[in-house]
């Protein structure tokens, strides 16, 4: 169907998605009447209290205050984005001196600290195949800061689990690593809150940055989360010296849209499925034991504990070699049986995720998968 010019998306309703980046933001129904129904200009300030976060009508402190309680932190903020998150701690925290992340960190990460004006050491991952961060190797990191610069960093920051092999790192031990040598602890969960549990204050963390079209069910608009330890409202939800309500690192008002609006409608299913989790990483185990039955090699720590999968896929590789359509075979191969989230042409290495989909659709995927790759 078009509207004009523009094709009307139809990937969730008539297809299976795959797609990591889409999975854990598919939107719930009562999301998607939220975001038509607030999907006007500025909607959501129309019993505006001075400041977003405030409002009562609709009850955005209140919800504001669940989501600490659900992340076990003391307070919180929305977001332009998970990035922005991260962006505001280190930029209220930074005095031109260091952050130590992880070698597996999105790229987002990087730039926000740059631009912040954080010298940059990472942590590094063990290599292929598992790409594994090893937390003891943060104290490590301090050390070597502490030689290089003659302090430690400002800043530690962990990616909970990565965008590219799903790896999940032991944020508690990391926490207690940070605590012992005083260094602020940020914790990414762009991958992990929404999904599963997240305990704050057990972690050790003294930020959290969410992605709610990631792992939240909110869907594709920008919309993060970021919640703080008790003893850091004042530096970084600071406000403005002649705006009091605005707090400076979210530049006042962050999204103010229909996007908050479907995090908060998705909030009570959320909830609920992450009591589900471990279900979900069964399914994740059981696609990559079908699919290792062929030429196909799962990346990243083994047994599987997460839902985004990367793959290394020679198989398909191979039959791209000599097949009519190259690189782009699998793609069409795929769609043709209902399933995308694939991006088109690639045969070799891959990510995909099993997210929200039901054992019956996961089997079925596992012999798709099969089928083309001759098993």
């Amino acid at each position: 169907m078009n509207i004009g010019k523009l094709e009307l998306r139809d990937r969730e309703e008539s297809f299976i998605n795959l797609n990591p980046l889409q999975t854990g933001g598919k939107t719930t129904a009562d999301a998607r009447k939220a975001i038509i129904s607030y999907i006007d200009g500025y909607s959501i300030c129309d019993w505006c209290k001075g400041a977003l976060h405030i409002t009562t009508e609709p009850d955005i402190a209140g919800f504001l205050g669940e989501v600490s309680d659900f992340l076990g932190m003391d307070s919180a903020l929305p977001t332009n984005g998970c990035r922005e998150a991260k962006f505001g701690v280190m930029h209220a925290i930074s005095t031109g001196g260091s952050i130590l992340c992880d070698g597996n960190m999105h790229y987002s990460s990087e730039v926000s600290a740059e631009r912040a004006g954080l010298k940059i050491y990472k942590v590094p991952n063990n290599g292929e195949p598992e790409f594994k961060i090893n937390p003891l190797d943060y104290a490590e990191g301090f050390e070597n800061i502490k030689k290089e610069t003659g302090k430690y960093p400002e800043l530690a920051l962990l990616t909970h689990v990565d965008g590219e092999y799903g790896n999940i790192v032991d944020a508690k031990e990391v926490g207690k690593i940070c605590n012992d040598y005083s260094v602020p602890f940020l914790l990414n969960t762009a991958y992990s809150s929404g999904r599963m549990k997240i305990d704050g204050k057990k972690i050790g963390a003294d930020f959290i940055a969410c992605s709610g079209h990631k792992s939240w069910a909110a869907g594709g608009g920008n919309i993060g989360i970021l919640a703080i330890k008790d003893g850091w409202q004042e530096k970084v939800f600071k406000p403005g010296t002649n705006w009091k309500s605005k707090p400076i690192e979210i530049l006042g008002c962050s999204s103010r849209g229909s996007s908050l609006l479907a995090l908060m409608a998705s909030f009570p299913y959320v909830k609920e499925r992450v009591e589900k989790w471990d279900d979900e990483v069964k399914k994740a185990q059981y696609l990559v034991n079908e699919l290792e039955k062929i030429d196909i090699k799962q990346l990243g720590e083994k047994p599987k504990n997460h839902d985004l999968i990367k793959l290394d896929t020679p198989v398909y590789d191979n039959i791209a070699k000599t097949h009519k359509k190259k690189g782009y075979f699998l793609y069409y191969e795929l769609k043709d049986k209902g399933i995308i989230g694939m991006k088109p042409g690639r045969t070799r290495k891959f990510k995909i995720s099993t997210y929200g989909l039901s054992w019956e659709q996961v089997a079925y995927v596992a012999e798709c998968f099969l089928e083309i790759g001759g098993g």
